[in-house]
């Protein structure tokens, strides 16, 4: 078994790539905040492309981690010389290993803020990218303004140079370089938000604009927030994975990232001080990235939810299983065809119906295992961005809502933490213990899970939904969740 690390590289199985490049001669570029499987399987796997033809040496990865969580990743990366393995696993059982190399550092911010600032305030330094999830940009649910009562955010706004949060760091890095003469850098998220630049935009300046006025116009002003559409289904890596590994390819790795063939970024070109040619390794960069990421947001992300909990109380735990079931597919093809994709602009060069099938074709490979526990995560940062909106159009001119009503009645049925055997939901959410004393009146109250107006605003008091909604709840309770898709498939057949 050969451990992995910058030493043994020439000596790994021959079925594992290693980085076509001198690590040595690769120099920081990138700082990016929340370094998970994601990240890692995306913008550093583009980057270890470009790299591997020669380009972008200089712009490699430093990674940073602001949550306490992190500081384990951080100690399994030091261990392997900050190397980690890719692998893509395919539907026919095929695996492709793959060292990726762009990452150079990772610093942990909880232990050396300063560190991290200083970092970042590196004229070297042209982009911070994010991976921070939906929760991570610390805005309201359903009036979208920055929460200032955050007590992090408080914390920075008094003690800048011992930042906690994303936006303490990022802006005092800012202050320095302008405070130093130093251009300022591009911020790039790359998180499953509509308009992800714009938002981080909105949200930084706030936190900027609280701190110091000026500043916060210099920001507004100076620094670039492209938009960007991401999508690569990575599940979290597990035991089975790291064994799964070792097994095949003799190597041994802490912590590796497994994932899906398909990959996709589309990019907003629009950068302060110069950018890695991602276009040549094959992202779509372009002027408008919001009907490509409306189309991603609405078809893939929302019929993960869709399949999600349903998927869960039918007794399923893996998306795979529930994608191989036909009546399943009826009810997800049946959303994505006649509720999300009539909220959808044209597309040049498109085919939505071939996308929606290499949809259900993606979530139905077998080798990824993507669990139905991590698509019900956290469901009040998704609902509400994913879904609702779908909703909220489809009300508007007056087209079909039934299922995606029926969506948001399973995610009230799963928030009840009791499944239809009786048995304990563990349900994961930053709004838990909200979400399940509200859902814990659903019975009694049919409507109390949509009356939550931090959630969906005045949508629970538009008739139609509320019908729609209840009826599918009531099934749901009565009926099971099975029963409730077959009705619901059955009636939109006829």
């Amino acid at each position: 078994m050969t451990r992995l690390n910058h030493a043994n590289l020439a000596t790994l199985n021959s079925n594992v790539a290693t980085p076509g490049y001198d690590r040595h001669a690769v120099t920081a570029g990138i700082a990016h905040i929340g370094v998970g499987g994601f990240h890692r399987a995306h913008q550093a796997m583009y980057l270890d492309e470009l790299m591997s033809r020669g380009q972008a040496l200089d712009w490699g990865i430093v990674g940073v981690g602001v949550m306490p969580g992190d500081r384990r990743m951080q100690e399994i990366l030091a261990a392997q010389d900050h190397l980690y393995t890719l692998v893509v696993k395919h539907p026919d059982g095929h695996y492709d290993a793959r060292v990726i190399g762009t990452m150079l550092d990772y610093l942990f911010a909880p232990e050396d803020p300063e560190a991290v600032i200083e970092a970042m305030a590196d004229p070297a330094i042209r982009i911070v990218s994010l991976t921070v999830t939906e929760g991570g940009y610390n805005f309201h649910p359903v009036s979208g303004e920055f929460d200032l009562d955050n007590v992090d955010v408080q914390h920075d706004l008094d003690h800048p140079e011992a930042s906690k949060t994303s936006f303490g760091l990022v802006v005092e890095a800012l202050r320095r370089r302008r405070e130093r003469g130093v251009p300022p850098f591009t911020v790039m998220s790359c998180d499953n938000i509509q308009g992800n630049g714009d938002v981080t935009r909105k949200m930084f300046t706030a936190f900027a604009r609280q701190r110091d006025k000026a500043l916060g116009a210099w920001i507004e002003a100076k620094v670039p927030f492209p938009n960007s559409m991401v999508d690569r289904i990575t599940p979290v890596t597990t035991a089975a994975d790291i064994e799964e590994l070792a097994g095949r390819f003799d190597l041994e790795d802490a912590w590796p990232v497994v994932c899906e063939p398909f990959t996709q970024w589309v990019l907003e070109d629009r950068f302060v001080a110069g950018r890695p040619a991602f276009e040549t390794v094959g992202v779509q960069v372009v002027e408008d990235v919001e009907p490509y990421e409306l189309m991603k947001l609405r078809l893939l992300n929302a019929s993960h939810q869709a399949l999600a909990y349903f998927g869960y109380l039918a007794g399923y735990r893996h998306a795979h299983d529930v994608c191989q079931d036909p009546l399943f597919v009826d009810f997800l093809l049946g959303y994505m065809t006649h509720e999300a994709t009539p909220t959808l602009a044209p597309l040049p060069g498109i085919d939505l119906e071939a996308y929606r099938r290499t949809l259900i074709e993606r979530f139905a490979n077998p080798e990824i295992k993507d669990t139905l526990a991590r698509l019900c995560a956290e469901s009040s940062d998704r609902i509400p961005k994913w879904l609702v909106p779908v909703i909220r159009e489809q009300l508007a001119q007056e087209g079909e809502i039934q299922r995606s009503a029926t969506i948001v009645a399973s995610w009230a049925r799963y928030a009840e933490g009791v499944n239809e055997q009786g048995e304990p939901i563990e349900v994961v959410d930053r709004l838990k213990d909200q979400l399940m004393a509200i859902a814990a009146k659903n019975r009694d109250d049919p409507t109390a899970f949509i009356d939550n107006r931090e959630l969906f605003g005045d949508l629970g008091g538009n008739p139609r939904f509320r019908a729609a909604y209840i009826d599918a709840l009531d099934r749901l309770h009565r009926d099971g969740a099975r029963a409730t898709l077959e009705a619901l498939v059955k009636s939109g057949s006829e």
